[in-house]
């Protein structure tokens, strides 16, 4: 059986695979932007490809 993300903890798991795997950083960073933006994704995305540029170009 699969997971599905219709259950709260596993929306998050999802949530947070999601978001790194399209942007690149940590299990930590996701969870903080989760935790400080809660689960909009748009607001996840962005925030997450900010923060990837910054690693990226050593301001982080």
């Amino acid at each position: 059986m699969t997971e599905t993300p219709e259950r709260p903890e596993n929306a998050r798991s999802y949530t947070i695979q999601r978001l790194m795997e399209e942007t690149g950083i940590s299990v930590e960073e996701a969870q903080q932007l989760i935790f400080l933006l809660g689960f909009e994704w748009s607001c996840l995305l962005r925030e997450g490809h900010i923060i990837a540029k910054r690693k990226r170009a050593g301001r982080l």
